[in-house]
């Protein structure tokens, strides 16, 4: 959800694992007749689980995000929902945002340029603003302003050169910097899968920074 972005990456699914857990439920293995003394079989059985249709998958999908909060193209949304085409991506949208508007929900599928992406509407952005805020006035940990330093002092940098640099794995505060926007991921051209991290405008903003080259210069940093 746009603003902040959802936390799928550090506290939920991420898409991954949610298409391996719809691909299961579309293509049941014959294992599951071995599962039938598993708590909730007999639910199951009698047919009280909800029906997992193809526009709860697409409102899950949206709801987990991308980890840089990018919009969600059809093509990748129809290669997790495997059952539809990305040409009926849009419709499964239209019907998705017409619920929405029924049930007064806070929320909407917003199309931004070949994707989409859950955010909030306009009447609610004045909560969404004092989220923002909050998250803003919370001090950020050691942890998280030293990957911030290096990414501003050295950057671009993956997440491997950070986590070397710092001697611990660091993709969890990279999530959190990311959802906060004081990070941005870029993926170079000549290697698409490899994420780089750069500081964001809002980095400079809360710093009170024009720009990277305002950054205040230390004997120490230089040593990294």
């Amino acid at each position: 959800m746009q603003n902040p972005a959802p936390e799928a990456a550090s506290s939920g699914m991420s898409l991954d694992e949610l298409s391996q857990a719809f691909s299961a439920i579309e293509h049941p293995s014959a294992s599951v007749a071995s599962v039938g003394d598993a708590p909730g079989a007999d639910k199951r059985a009698s047919g009280e689980v909800q029906e997992i249709t193809p526009n709860k998958v697409l409102e899950a999908i949206l709801f987990v995000g991308q980890p840089d909060n990018q919009p969600l193209e059809s093509r990748a949304i129809a290669a997790i929902i495997r059952s539809i085409s990305p040409d009926e991506v849009e419709s499964l949208v239209a019907e998705l945002n017409a619920d929405y508007a029924a049930n007064g929900c806070p929320y909407t599928i917003a199309s931004e340029g070949a994707g989409f992406r859950l955010v909030l509407r306009s009447e609610f952005s004045a909560v969404r603003d004092r989220y923002q805020r909050r998250m803003r006035a919370a001090r950020l940990s050691p942890a998280a302003i030293e990957v911030l330093a290096m990414v501003a002092y050295r950057g671009p940098l993956t997440a491997d050169e950070i986590s070397r640099l710092r001697g611990t794995p660091s993709g969890h505060i990279l999530r959190q910097l990311v959802q906060r926007q004081l990070l941005r991921i870029e993926r170079p051209d000549e290697k698409p899968k490899k994420a780089v991290y750069h500081t964001t405008e809002r980095f400079l903003a809360v710093f009170g920074l024009e720009s990277l080259g305002d950054l205040p210069k230390s004997e120490e940093l230089a040593g990294w």
